[in-house]
C-alpha cells in the first residue's frame, strides 16, 4: 500500500472470522450456480450492523469428496495481487484450493507488468501503471482463460489495489457478464486517505477522482457493488495498516485519514471481518482462504493445510527493475540472469552437495522447471549484472507452482559496512508483535518490528563479525536457516516464509 510520501506501498493461531451476510438463501444460491456454471442472480443488498460479531468457527475435518465431473467444470478463479507485488503472493492460496478439490488447470494469477500505481492516476510515470492500464490487462486475462478453459464466467480474488482492478473491470468493461463473483481482501475501497489537496488524483485517495466513480451508488440503498455478480469483501477487525483513522502507516503520524478500520467494506457486498488479521492476511491467510472458500461454496474447506506432494515442479519468473538496473519494480522478465538452486541443511542452511539446479534465464524470464522434493529446504541464488549475488533461503515447498518470482536486490550503501545483511521476509503478511512467535538470529521481536498494528514484513540485521556462521530466522511454524554470505563480495541474503 501506498506511502504517502512516495505514494508506494511498503513492503498464530487460526483467528475468529465473522461474516455479514447476503439476503437469505444467496450463498446456497451461489453453490447450485457454481455446480451448474449457470449465471447468478443478483444478490440482495445487506443491511450494516453497528458493530461485527466475532464468532470462532467449528473445525472441519472431514475431506471433501468432489465428483470429478463437477470439479472440472467449476469455475476458473483468476488472482489478483496488490501493489508492488507479484502472482507469486498467491501460491499458498493456489495449494489450499487444489488440497480442497478445485482443479490446478482452473486456477490462474495475473502478473501485472508494471504493479506499482502512479502518484496521480492520471499524469504518465516511468515504470508504474494507472488504474486503465491494470483494467485493461485484468481483462485480456479474463479472455484469455475463457478461451483457454471453455467457461462462460470466471471468478475473480484479488488482494489490496488488486481490489481495484477487479471492481474496474465489472463496473465499467465486460465484467458484468464474463465474472460470476468477487471477493477481495484489505482493498482500500473508501481511500487511505481522504484528502482534497494531498496527492488529490492518487488511486488510494477517497476523495479522488477514480475512487468517487468507482464508489458511486449503482443499486438500491446505495449499493456500491454491480448487479448481477456476487461480491464479497474482507477486512481486518483493526489490524490493516491501510485502514486507519491516524497517518502513521503513511508518514503523516498524527494527522487524521478520513477513513476507519470499515473502509475496505462495501455497500451491497458480503463483508467479511478477520479478527487481528493484517493488510495482507486478508487475502493469504489460511482464515481468508476459508472464508473465500465458503463464500463461493456455502461450505468450510475441508482443510486449511495445505496436502503435501512427494515430489514436486517449481517454476517461476525471474523480473527487474524498469530502468534495467534502476528505477522502479516491475514483473518484467529479467534475461541473461542465472538462477543455481542448492539443497540446504534444514538446521543449519549449509549446502548439502553440489547444485541441483542451473539455468540462464531467456527472454521468458522463467527459471525452471525444476523438480525437487516437499521436505528437503532449498538455496536460491541469483546472479544479474548490477544487482547483487542474492541469496534467497525457502520454507519447504508442500506442492508443485509454477508462480515461484523472484528478483534480484541491491546492497545498501549503509549495509556495506558490515560482514554480512540477512533479511527475514514475510511476503504474504506482516509481522505483529504479542500476535507472533518470531525471530532473527536470536533477537526478538526482529530488528525494526515495533507493537502496534502490524506493517512490515521484512526484518534485517547487519552481521559485522567477518566468516560465514548460520543465522536462524522463526516465524511461528517455521524456521530457516540461512548462511551470511559476505557483504564485500556484494551479496545479499533472505529467508523468506511462505505462510
Amino acid at each position: 500500500m501506498p506511502n504517502l510520501q512516495s505514494t508506494q506501498f511498503l513492503n498464530g493461531d487460526r483467528s475468529a472470522f465473522s461474516r455479514r451476510r447476503l439476503a437469505t438463501g444467496v450463498a446456497t444460491s451461489l453453490l447450485l450456480v457454481l455446480a451448474a456454471c449457470a449465471t447468478p442472480k443478483p444478490p440482495a443488498p445487506t443491511t450494516p450492523k453497528p458493530t461485527p460479531t466475532v464468532q470462532t468457527p467449528a473445525p472441519v475435518v472431514a475431506p471433501v469428496v468432489m465428483n470429478p465431473q463437477r470439479a472440472a467444470n467449476l469455475p476458473p478463479i483468476i488472482f489478483v495481487h496488490g501493489n508492488g507485488d507479484t502472482a507469486a503472493l498467491w501460491t499458498t492460496t493456489f495449494w489450499r484450493f487444489e488440497t480442497n478439490g478445485w482443479p490446478r488447470d482452473r486456477l490462474f494469477a495475473v502478473d501485472f507488468r508494471y504493479p506499482q500505481a502512479r502518484t496521480d492516476d492520471g499524469v504518465a510515470q516511468t515504470g508504474r501503471s494507472s488504474s486503465a492500464d491494470q483494467l485493461n490487462e485484468l481483462a485480456a486475462e479474463v479472455v484469455r482463460v475463457r478461451q483457454l478453459t471453455g467457461a462462460a464466467k470466471v471468478i475473480l480474488v484479488g488482494n489490496s489495489r488488486g481490489g481495484f482492478a477487479i471492481r474496474n473491470y465489472i463496473r465499467n468493461a465486460a465484467g458484468r457478464d464474463t465474472v460470476l463473483a468477487a471477493v477481495i481482501g484489505g482493498t482500500p475501497n473508501h481511500g487511505v486517505w481522504r484528502s482534497a489537496t494531498f496527492n488529490p488524483q492518487s488511486e488510494f485517495n477517497g476523495m479522488g477522482r477514480f475512487l468517487t466513480a468507482l464508489n458511486s451508488p449503482q443499486g438500491p440503498n446505495g449499493s456500491e457493488v454491480t448487479p448481477g455478480v456476487f461480491f464479497a469483501t474482507i477486512r481486518s477487525d483493526n489490524n490493516d495498516k491501510f485502514a486507519q483513522p491516524d497517518g502513521r502507516w503513511i508518514g503523516q503520524t498524527g494527522t487524521p485519514t478520513g477513513v476507519t478500520f470499515e473502509g475496505p467494506e462495501l455497500r451491497g457486498a458480503t463483508n467479511i471481518v478477520l479478527a487481528s488479521k493484517d493488510h495482507r492476511e486478508t487475502s493469504f491467510h489460511p482464515d481468508a482462504f476459508a472464508a473465500t472458500f465458503n463464500f463461493l461454496t456455502a461450505n468450510a474447506p475441508s482443510r486449511t493445510t495445505i496436502a503435501k506432494e512427494d515430489r514436486v515442479v517449481l517454476n517461476g519468473k525471474i523480473a527487474g527493475l524498469s530502468g534495467g538496473t534502476t528505477g522502479e519494480l516491475t514483473n518484467l522478465a529479467l534475461p541473461g540472469a542465472k538462477l543455481t538452486v542448492y539443497e540446504v541443511a534444514a538446521q543449519s542452511g549449509e549446502r548439502v552437495g553440489p547444485s541441483v539446479h542451473q539455468k540462464v534465464v531467456g527472454a521468458d524470464g522463467f527459471w525452471g522447471p525444476f523438480t525437487g522434493r516437499s521436505n528437503a529446504f532449498y538455496e536460491f541464488v541469483i546472479e544479474s549484472q548490477g544487482f547483487a549475488i542474492t541469496h534467497i533461503y525457502r520454507s519447504p515447498f508442500s506442492r508443485s507452482s509454477d508462480l515461484i518470482n523472484m528478483r534480484p536486490v541491491k546492497v545498501a550503501d549503509a549495509d556495506r559496512d558490515g560482514a554480512a545483511v540477512v533479511t527475514m521476509t514475510r511476503p504474504r503478511g506482516y509481522f505483529g508483535v504479542g500476535r507472533d512467535k518470531m525471530s532473527l538470529d536470536g533477537i526478538s521481536p526482529p530488528p525494526g518490528i515495533q507493537a502496534g498494528t502490524a506493517g512490515l514484513s521484512t526484518s534485517k540485521i547487519k552481521v559485522m563479525t567477518p566468516g560465514i556462521r548460520s543465522v536462524i530466522a522463526e516465524f511461528n511454524q517455521e524456521k530457516i536457516a540461512v548462511r551470511t554470505w559476505s557483504v564485500k563480495e556484494n551479496r545479499a541474503v533472505f529467508a523468506e516464509f511462505h505462510d
